[in-house]
């Protein structure tokens, strides 16, 4: 059993980052790019739907203090992703750190879980862009009709009438256009997801200053939910929201809160995904990670505090009123003069969504490509198309998986597991920074997370912490299925992946000692 934690020699990933020619990934990726995927994944159903769901289920209107722990926790976590994308530019992520670090079996579940955090958080975010798709036909007179936008699991009484969900179909519909889109190429979607960020950045801060004139202090008293707080009722008098629980009120109800929202940072990992992509990933990786981070976590606070301020947290907790596309809500009924800010609002967000859905999808097919070069995943995920250079049959599995997600899953489940699946690869990620620092001190290091040696590892062991708290906070039917959906990676990876992988069967291909210190000592221009 002992091979199982049989480590990928760093050699090795170095030479593939510096390989070039048939079967590799394209390098057209540069720093704007790489900021940009990061907006473009972090701004999205984090900002205009879980935003409303953690202030409605935990922190009331200190769902900005609930925003600085998760950043917090980001910050820790981010800077240890860019050591390793400065160091490692490879595709795959926390996956291919932990292999060099922490051997394959853990590499493995890292890799597991990034599935939850990618694949899921795809659909999560469709399922987002179906509901907010329904509000903007609404502004016409029109709708898609219940059963076709929403999962079996899922019934609600419309117009007097009890309906159920079969299919939601536009989540669906856009899974199956922007998988299209990452199989015709990285350089097209990377130059769709600049256009769309550019217009969701706008509005977000066309509301946050017109929505500032609207904000009502009374909404911002208390700041934090009390522990006897009255339960919240819907219309016909069932209680839809009590806050007994210890991260339900106060400050426990703040780190419930960052648990929510920390689906609204998964962003600036998946920059990393790219980094075999990078045209000069040593100085452009942590510009990516770094600055995509520090943008977004400002207007996230900026964002929440007018949120909350504009409406009363507790409307939130009743989805007859800002449940499903909270932020059109609060315009239209908090804000009158301003009814066009709010079909602006949704236009924006649904093209917002599709870019976050975007860098979603490519970061999972990243991983899957380098699961299966691995031997760990079918080979067919790492095969690129003869003329786009791009994973396309990973691509294609993922349309068939996240889709099917998509259509018959409903989205609270998928938002908090992958809220699990990040947090789980963050404190995977920071611990990997610090077995490096003492395992090989000497390798080269293009970027270096601060506070980080061997002695005094204050950035990695805080990421642990903080990451590992905000796993703890999460409700216990999310962590039971998190359980369940791990135990079912173990069972795969005995199965499937121990017997194929080519570390296991002493495949190792080693660069040339030329390829080898031409990426180890790079160009002083480079530096």
């Amino acid at each position: 059993m002992a091979n199982i934690f049989a480590k990928k020699p760093l050699a090795q990933l170095l030479g593939e980052a510096n390989s070039t020619g048939h079967g590799t990934l394209k390098r057209t990726l540069g720093a704007g790019n790489l900021v940009a995927l990061g907006v473009g994944a972090i701004i999205g159903a984090g900002l205009f739907v879980r935003t409303a769901a953690a202030a409605a289920q935990a922190s009331g209107p200190g769902v900005t203090l609930a925003f600085i722990v998760a950043a917090i926790g980001c910050v820790f976590a981010g800077l240890c992703y860019a050591e390793f994308a400065a160091m490692i530019p490879i595709a795959g992520s926390a996956y291919t750190y932990a292999y060099t670090t922490m051997g394959e079996f853990v590499a493995w579940i890292i890799g597991w879980a990034l599935i939850m955090e990618y694949a899921l958080g795809a659909a999560t975010v469709s399922i987002a862009w179906s509901e907010y798709l329904n509000k903007l036909l609404e502004v016409f007179g029109t709708s898609i009709p219940y059963s076709l936008s929403h999962s079996p699991f899922e019934s609600a009484v419309v117009d007097g009438v009890m309906q159920h969900g079969i299919i939601n179909l536009p989540a669906l519909l856009v899974i199956v256009a922007l998988s299209l889109l990452l199989i015709k190429g990285t350089q097209e979607s990377a130059m769709f997801n600049a256009v769309v960020v550019f217009l969701k950045v706008a509005i977000v801060l066309v509301f946050i200053a017109v929505g500032w004139q609207f904000i009502n202090p009374a909404n911002h008293t208390p700041y934090l939910i009390p522990d006897n707080a009255e339960p919240v009722k819907n219309a016909a008098g069932v209680v839809v929201r009590e806050y007994t629980a210890w991260n339900k009120h106060g400050l426990g109800g703040v780190l419930g809160g960052a648990a929510i929202v920390f689906f609204a940072f998964i962003g600036f990992d998946a920059v990393s995904t790219a980094a075999q992509e990078a045209k000069n990933p040593k100085r452009d990786m942590p510009i990516g990670i770094l600055g995509s981070l520090a943008v977004c976590t400002v207007l996230y606070i900026l964002f929440g505090h007018v949120l909350t301020g504009v409406a009363n947290w507790r409307e939130f907790a009743d989805p007859a009123l800002g449940g499903e596309a909270s932020v059109t809500y609060a315009i239209k009924a908090h804000m009158p003069g301003y009814e066009w800010l709010g079909t602006a609002v949704t236009v924006a967000i649904l093209l917002g969504f599709s870019s976050v859905i975007l860098v979603m999808l490519m970061g999972q097919s990243r991983v899957f490509f380098s699961m299966a070069k691995d031997g760990l995943m079918p080979k067919a995920f790492s095969e690129l198309h003869p003329r786009f250079n791009t994973p396309y049959k990973s691509n294609l599995a993922l349309l068939v998986f996240v889709g099917g997600f998509a259509a018959f899953v409903p989205g609270s489940l998928a938002g908090d597991l992958t809220s699990f699946g990040t947090l789980l690869a963050f404190v995977l990620v920071s611990a990997g920074i610090w077995i490096m620092r003492r395992s090989d001190p000497a390798q080269h290091r293009p970027f270096r997370a601060p506070l980080s040696s061997p002695s005094f590892p204050f950035v990695p062991v805080m990421g642990v912490l903080v990451c590992t708290s905000m796993i703890l906070a999460l409700d216990s039917f999310t962590l039971q299925v998190a359980l369940g959906w791990m135990i079912l990676g173990f069972i795969v990876y005995f199965l499937y992946g121990k017997r194929n992988s080519m570390l296991q069967k002493g495949i190792v291909v080693m660069p040339t000692e030329m390829e080898e210190q031409a990426f180890i000592e790079p160009d002083k221009d480079n530096r």
